[in-house]
């Protein structure tokens, strides 16, 4: 089963994409864009603010509306954005 990062939706295929926490070990929720060193890299972004960066990167990457859409669908569950 693939994993996914519980901020952006990227999955988190590789080791070399997974974020840090606080003792250098891979976060097993993160991406290394979202999380470093045990925290978010930008605390206060919103969810809005992050459905337009997931969708500006992936639009970049050339990725399929359906791909996105489903991205950015799953953002709001995603563990980072369920308490807000």
């Amino acid at each position: 089963m693939q994993k996914f990062c519980q901020s952006c939706s990227m999955p988190l295929d590789n080791a070399g994409i997974m974020g840090t926490e606080k003792d250098g070990t891979p976060s097993q929720e993160y991406c290394i864009y979202c999380y470093q060193n045990g925290a978010f890299v930008a605390p206060d972004m919103t969810l809005p603010e992050m459905t337009t960066i997931v969708k500006r990167e992936m639009e970049k990457r050339n990725i399929d509306a359906g791909t996105i859409s489903m991205a950015v669908s799953s953002l709001p569950h995603r563990k980072r954005w369920k308490a807000q």
